[in-house]
């Protein structure tokens, strides 16, 4: 049997390697650069200046703590706080239920189907535009669109927009009205369930509810999960409906002091920027919490393929 003599390794090329990789670090510049000086830098300043006395005007002026001190002690803050509180825990299940059952009604096959995906995500598009704010302040304001529909149906209450009692629910209906995006995600997950699994539920007696109890939601756990998180942190961050709905006085009464707002009004209507840096810090602290709540519940009720094997 003749001898084969393996081939011989292709030659080396350091200098090439060294060249290839400087055409991909000269293609990640614009976003290396873009990152250091529109994410990374301005995260360091806001967290020099949440230690400072600084009011855009003079010099910053080292404080410490006194800025989450003078915080935890303002009224308005907690105010703020509460507000935001009450804004997430109601309008974010409103939402994923809205999108969930608008997502079970389209992922069956009829006609038109593609029709009403598009129409049923566009609100997602412009919901958060400044335009659909002041559209939202005149339908609920007195005597307008909502004011008379109640007064038909019997129920007095007047516009929305100027009753602290009820102008943040008009703020929770905005929210819910752009569901589109939370249905196309639970869509794409109802369309990986298995058929199988139904047909054999199905064969079983199961019904309806029993299917979509211990079948879909367990399938589409993950995608639930995803949701939540995602509309979760989007909540937290709520700022140009509420400035434009309450005219820009995140009123009546505070009644729309959601926490973006009142930081705004401390960092670009008082000069406060110490202060305002600070009450970003607190808000992604917040949010990281609610993150990491959600990651460790996420082992009792989202059920992924791999734990199945």
């Amino acid at each position: 049997m003749p001898h084969c003599t393996p081939p011989a390794p292709p030659p080396q090329n350091p200098g090439g390697g060294r060249r290839e990789n400087l055409a991909g670090y000269l293609f990640m510049s614009p976003w290396i650069a873009g990152f250091l000086l529109l994410t990374a830098g301005p995260m360091a300043a806001s967290l020099y200046f949440a230690f400072t006395d600084y009011n855009l005007f003079n010099s910053p002026k080292w404080i410490g703590f006194d800025n989450f001190t003078k915080m935890f002690h303002d009224p308005r803050w907690q105010k703020s706080v509460e507000v935001t509180a009450k804004y997430v825990v109601i309008g974010t299940p409103l939402k994923l239920l809205l999108a969930l059952g608008v997502a079970l009604l389209l992922a069956q096959s009829r006609r038109g189907q593609a029709f009403y995906r598009a129409a049923f995500y566009a609100p997602s598009l412009i919901g958060a535009s400044v335009s659909v704010g002041f559209v939202w302040r005149a339908l609920f304001s007195d005597d307008a669109v909502v004011d008379r529909t109640q007064s038909f149906l019997g129920f007095h209450t007047g516009g929305w927009v100027g009753d602290p009692n009820w102008v943040l629910y008009s703020l929770v209906a905005l929210t819910v009205w752009q569901f589109g995006a939370p249905m196309v995600i639970f869509l794409a997950g109802l369309k990986q369930v298995p058929r199988e699994l139904y047909e054999a539920a199905e064969v079983d007696g199961a019904g309806p509810f029993r299917r979509f109890w211990n079948i879909t939601l367990p399938m589409i756990s993950p995608v639930l999960f995803f949701n939540v998180l995602l509309e979760t942190i989007h909540s937290f961050q709520i700022f140009g409906s509420a400035y434009v709905v309450s005219n820009a006085t995140c009123g009546p009464a505070d009644a729309t002091l959601v926490y973006t707002c009142y930081l705004y009004q401390k960092g670009f209507r008082e000069s406060q920027m110490g202060f305002a840096s600070a009450m970003a810090w607190m808000l992604l602290l917040a949010v990281a919490l609610v993150t990491a709540v959600l990651f460790w519940s996420q082992k009792r009720w989202v059920h992924y393929e791999e734990d199945a094997r």
